[in-house]
């Protein structure tokens, strides 16, 4: 598996430290709240392997094309990502994202994700596990304008 890819390395480099840990986590986060597959796909290894729920994916024209379906069909979305533990080269996050469907009904999407880095810091594996669950407009905490960031999210939901 190609792994290096030295012109487009992506900082922080592992081995990670709790603060580059996290500074890689809301990265992340910032980069999937801007819904743009082509930008999102860059931060992936040539050669990334993924498993999104039942999907599994490899490498970053299939990225690009998941995300464009995704975020096509998960409209109004908004994303936190959380660190959840880290080690060397590997970081695990938990995370919940809002979006509604065609019909308008909303939904959080509750996870846990763990990310394998190479050593240019590009994610060369990504996995992810995640529940749906419906919302009324009214218990959403995403809505437009709200920095995710801010959002004081009770134990209950962790």
């Amino acid at each position: 598996m190609t792994t290096t890819t030295s012109d487009q390395g992506r900082p922080p480099y592992p081995p990670f430290t709790a603060e580059t840990a996290q500074i890689k986590v809301k990265a992340a986060q910032d980069s999937w709240n801007t819904r743009d597959p082509s930008k999102v796909k860059m931060g992936y290894t040539p050669d990334s392997i993924w498993r999104n729920r039942d999907t599994f994916l490899q490498g970053r024209d299939e990225i690009q094309a998941f995300l464009t379906k995704k975020w096509q069909r998960e409209q109004g979305y908004r994303l936190r990502k959380e660190l959840f533990a880290f080690t060397d080269d590997k970081i695990a996050v938990q995370f919940w994202y809002e979006w509604h469907d065609e019909a308008g009904q909303w939904w959080r999407t509750y996870g846990l994700e763990d990310w394998t880095f190479a050593p240019d810091g590009l994610m060369r594996k990504r996995q992810m596990s995640g529940n749906d669950v419906r919302i009324a407009d009214a218990d959403r905490w995403f809505a437009h304008g709200v920095d995710v960031n801010q959002v004081d999210i009770s134990e209950k939901h962790w």
